[in-house]
């Protein structure tokens, strides 16, 4: 028989067996834990903790009896379809169904805990996705999590305190200039705008050559307006694979403002009087799509020692020439579209190490004459 006021009960088996409020449920139902032990007394102490625990903390959480699975879907059609863009939510997507769920997808919302979300990072690790992969698969479940915090169905996020590796170097291939110089020699042979020429010279991204008009050129004040990225993406509407998106930059960063180099300048006012398209990189009288441009790249390279080169080299390239020709590496990050300085520190540092030796010269240059 349990005493006055203390919720703890003498089993048939002979434990003792103490109750707790926990939480309440979506209805305001109440939620009972329950602690057990063979001695009345460490029952009792160890009901008085979990009681202020509880009280003091899930009191008032609403239990969401549902799994991470079904959590996870109403999040992302729910709070987050409309504040993120068609593409990310087109990738939120693909990393929820093909890695999130197959290892956590039936667990509970609630019984969800750190060490089995460790367990999943150690089971992606050893699929040798790379940890940039992998860090973006738990952004997509740490923001899923946070949402359910905020929804007040959890304390704290499991995700918290998660160890992970750190990510795996950017190696950055640049071509030589004596690549560079027979590419531009074979790209202005093309009879229309060559994509090749304009990421070689601005240093954009090839879904924003895509996206690229004419109007967006200001030949006057010489510079090219950055104003929208193409790409196709998994479709989100039933019935179809891929569908192509034209849409504003993703970063505030990445919409910019690039200076058009006298050379390229009359290259593209000419191209501009033989075009019959709104977009400087056409087909058929419309866009051409990265796939498509990546198609006529790898195209102009047939036959030559080349073919190994990939289109994102020419930004590569471009920044390479930058840095090489000591433009600062604020600049180089501004006309890249970076987010900050220190993502292209961390990807071109290995670019800049002659500009360093250099600098280290000169200092002791000075000192020598000093």
């Amino acid at each position: 028989m349990s005493r006055r006021g203390e919720n703890i009960y003498k089993r048939k088996d002979g434990r003792w067996e103490g109750r707790y409020i926990k939480a309440r449920n979506e209805e305001g139902k109440i939620v009972y834990g329950y602690v057990y032990g063979r001695k009345y007394t460490a029952v009792k102490q160890r009901l008085a903790e979990l009681k202020v625990r509880y009280i003091t903390s899930y009191g008032s959480l609403k239990i969401y009896e549902g799994t991470l699975e079904q959590w996870l879907w109403f999040w992302l059609n729910g709070p987050m379809r409309g504040r993120i863009k068609v593409s990310t939510y087109s990738s939120y997507q693909l990393r929820i169904r093909k890695y999130i769920l197959p290892f956590l997808g039936q667990i509970k919302l609630i019984d969800l805990r750190t060490a089995e979300i460790q367990e999943f990072i150690t089971y992606l690790e050893e699929l040798h996705i790379s940890s940039s992969s992998i860090r973006s698969i738990l952004t997509v479940l740490k923001s899923a999590l946070n949402q359910a915090v905020t929804d007040n169905h959890l304390l704290k996020n499991p995700c918290q305190n998660i160890v992970l590796k750190k990510n795996d170097a950017q190696e950055v291939r640049a071509l030589t200039r004596e690549e560079q110089r027979w590419l531009e020699k074979v790209s202005l042979k093309e009879p229309n705008c060559s994509a090749v020429l304009l990421a070689l010279y601005t240093g954009m991204r090839i879904g924003e050559i895509s996206g690229l008009k004419w109007s967006d050129i200001d030949f006057d004040n010489k510079r090219i307006a950055v104003n929208r990225t193409l790409y196709r993406t998994n479709a989100v509407e039933k019935g179809r694979k891929t569908q192509v998106i034209i849409d504003s930059p993703k970063t505030k960063s990445s919409k910019r403002m690039i200076p058009i180099a006298g050379n390229l300048k009359g290259y593209l006012l000419e191209k501009r009087k033989k075009s019959t398209s709104e977009y400087v990189i056409s087909c058929r009288g419309s866009y051409a799509e990265p796939r498509l441009i990546n198609y006529r790249f790898k195209k102009l390279l047939i036959g030559t020692e080349l073919t190994s080169i990939h289109f994102h080299m020419l930004r590569h390239t471009f920044a390479t020439r930058c840095i090489e020709q000591g433009v600062d590496i604020v600049t180089v990050s501004k006309l890249l579209g970076h987010s900050s300085t220190k993502m292209t520190l961390d990807v071109y540092a290995d670019s800049m190490w002659e500009n360093r030796m250099e600098a280290i010269t000169r200092i002791d240059r000075q000192l020598e004459s000093d």
